[in-house]
């Protein structure tokens, strides 16, 4: 195996962990629990107004690491975040689904895991 994916939609969250403050903190605290290298870390914000999609308004982060990246897309009117970790190195799948599960204070709406070959 070269290498795995998990992708998480985690629904029902607190939008006021959305912010770049706390995604930064929650890309240190996963690291460190699944003892990955932090690399850049970087963040973009797509607002368009009240009116706008539901769909596209709010924060997105990725955050870089040794063995790859680790990629969150919070909805802020949804009350959604959808994470995916890559990595050729391996971590354990459960260990980052509960540490998102309580951060972001949500629920597993789906789960994924794919491994690279």
């Amino acid at each position: 195996m070269y290498g795995k994916e998990l992708i998480l939609d985690i629904h029902d969250c607190d939008a006021g962990t959305f912010t770049r403050s706390s995604l930064a903190d929650f890309f240190v605290m996963v690291c460190d629990e699944i003892d990955m290298e932090r690399e850049d870390l970087h963040f973009w914000y797509d607002e368009h107004g009240v009116e706008s999609d539901p769909n596209i308004v709010g924060t997105s982060a990725i955050q870089f690491i040794r063995t790859s990246n680790i990629t969150v897309h919070c909805l802020d009117m949804l009350q959604k975040v959808f994470l995916n970790i890559f990595s050729c190195k391996d971590f354990d799948s459960d260990t980052v689904e509960s540490l998102a599960i309580a951060w972001f204070k949500g629920r597993t709406a789906t789960r994924t895991e794919v491994s690279r070959i």
